[in-house]
């Protein structure tokens, strides 16, 4: 895992929830973990990781994620498997 990998785990793991996260970073944090994205219908993503699969909407026109996606993102991350015990 990289250092930006790892800060971007950290921010959405972080409390009070932030709302400057890169979409961007947060879908290449979630490629390198092994997850399947696929471009839904607008601004859908559809994203599947061990066995759990859910659909967001990427932010527009900002390219920052809401603090609901954020804990959306967060709560996705758990049910997969993933936590954040300062990697």
């Amino acid at each position: 895992m990289t250092s930006k990998h790892r800060k971007t785990l950290q921010a959405i793991f972080e409390i009070p929830v932030r709302a400057n996260i890169l979409w961007s970073d947060i879908e290449k944090l979630l490629v390198f973990c092994g997850a399947e994205i696929t471009q839904g219908r607008g601004s859908r993503v559809r994203i599947a990781f061990n066995g759990i699969r859910a659909v967001f909407h990427t932010p527009h026109p900002q390219k920052e994620a809401d603090k609901g996606a954020i804990v959306s993102i967060r709560r996705f991350l758990i049910e997969a498997g993933i936590n954040y015990d300062g990697i």
